[in-house]
């Protein structure tokens, strides 16, 4: 099944795909929800965000090329490392399918895209163990860790680098039935293939990810955790296009647009 918001009747809604065409849903996503018998076409629609998490998780160097790139841009010996290392998005980054990404007027006026799976919790827990981590799982998405690299390295933290607004397009829809082991990561520049990845070719997988977070911290419903991207990650410019496509859910395409 594919869950989506979109804006009905100027407020937000959530939806359920059917075809070429949105089932409007009343209630919550993780509440109890009914089909309203409306519908609306998906083409023109404008879509938003599929979830806004309560928490939101991101997975830091979580494929092998990506971590030997880092490793060679800071000129340390490159290693796996021993544990996941976990970091925290803004939920006010967070904009939808066909959303502009805009670059801010004091950028270097170049982002680089990070093409990602994200996964979408439906059970909370803590001490969820690793066998069982799949079953808190409510559904998969698409997310673009657009990152300006030149605050990135100058930063202490990633609080604009990664935060900015508009940095974190995500949709177009939560799909809940997915093969994770068929599915390829591809990201698209201007039309042309520019990255393509095996997507659960990770350092540290969904299953080891969560379990880890959940030692710490309990997870609620609606949280999310961006699982990480391999490389290539390439400069992007204004009047560019991203389209982040993952086998099973969809296509993910922003335009990059100046301030």
């Amino acid at each position: 099944m594919r869950y989506l918001r979109f804006i009905d009747n100027g407020r937000p809604s959530l939806g359920l795909l059917q075809g070429d065409t949105i089932e409007v849903l009343d209630g919550g996503l993780f509440d109890a929800h009914r089909a309203t018998g409306r519908r609306v076409p998906l083409a023109g629609a404008q879509l938003l965000p599929p979830v806004v998490p309560g928490t939101f998780y991101a997975a830091g160097v979580n494929y092998h090329r990506h971590l030997e790139a880092v490793s060679a841009r800071k000129g340390v010996p490159f290693r796996l490392p021993d544990m996941n290392h976990i970091g925290y998005r803004a939920n006010s980054a967070l904009v939808g399918h066909d959303a502009p990404i805009v670059i801010p007027r004091d950028s270097c006026g170049r982002l680089q895209f990070e093409g990602e799976l994200v996964v979408v919790i439906g059970k909370g827990g803590r001490h969820i163990a690793a066998s069982d981590a799949l079953s808190h799982v409510f559904g998969y998405t698409i997310g673009n860790d657009v990152s300006e690299r030149q605050w990135q390295n100058a930063d202490r933290t990633l609080w604009r680098a990664k935060n900015a607004d508009t940095f974190k397009p995500m949709g177009p829809w939560i799909e809940t039935d997915v093969d994770l082991d068929a599915m390829h990561t591809t990201v698209r520049l201007n039309g042309q293939e520019v990255s393509r990845f095996k997507t659960r070719e990770m350092v540290f997988g969904i299953e080891d990810t969560i379990a880890e977070i959940s030692r710490y911290i309990t997870l609620s419903p609606g949280d999310m955790i961006w699982m990480g991207t391999d490389e290539p990650t390439l400069d992007m410019v204004a009047t560019d296009q991203v389209e982040v496509e993952i086998d099973g859910i969809g296509v993910l395409t922003n335009r990059l647009v100046a301030e």
